[in-house]
């Protein structure tokens, strides 16, 4: 199954920078962090949410900055089991 990490432009009202997640092309969830990364969370299509998945940010994304942001392994793993 392959997944896509897309940044939303701006930041929400909270000053969170936010991200849809696809999974075969269709949006399952909303991934969210704070501006130094020390606050995550995400939040499903299916209106559940979650607090720190997987950990740090780092340990749920990789790259960032001029390398395109994706998925970790542990991030995929965490997904495949939440969807």
């Amino acid at each position: 199954m392959a997944y896509r990490i897309e940044s939303e432009s701006g930041r929400d009202q909270f000053g969170n920078y936010r991200f849809r997640i696809y999974k075969d092309g269709k949006l399952v969830a909303r991934y969210w962090h704070d501006y130094r990364g020390d606050e995550h969370g995400i939040d499903f299509v299916t209106g559940e949410s979650d607090q720190w998945p997987v950990g740090r940010l780092t340990d749920f994304v990789e790259g960032g900055g001029p390398t395109p942001l994706v998925l970790s392994a542990r991030g995929v793993a965490y997904l495949d089991q939440r969807t």
